[in-house]
């Protein structure tokens, strides 16, 4: 078993509350666990190797998303660059 080690150094949040910071970050964390948890994902993981930097695109959320899940969607981006 392989482990995946994942720090994430800044995550910039802008127009967002800064009492939302928490609960996105939290979303954010969630999502990841269970992308990387993937066995395709771990299998394109240990194929690349280290990471030391992945830029996302743009995330669109709905105007009257949640806090968590907007940190979903940051995951879900992040995820998506990391599968390429």
């Amino acid at each position: 078993m392989r482990r995946v080690v994942v720090q994430i150094e800044n995550l910039v949040l802008k127009g967002f509350r800064y009492e939302d910071r928490h609960a996105i970050a939290q979303g954010v964390k969630e999502q990841l666990t269970r992308l990387l948890s993937k066995p395709e994902m771990a299998q394109r993981l240990s194929e690349t190797g280290h990471v030391p930097h992945v830029r996302v695109e743009r995330v669109h959320t709905p105007a009257d998303a949640k806090p968590r899940q907007i940190g979903v969607a940051a995951a879900n981006g992040i995820g998506k660059e990391l599968g390429r």
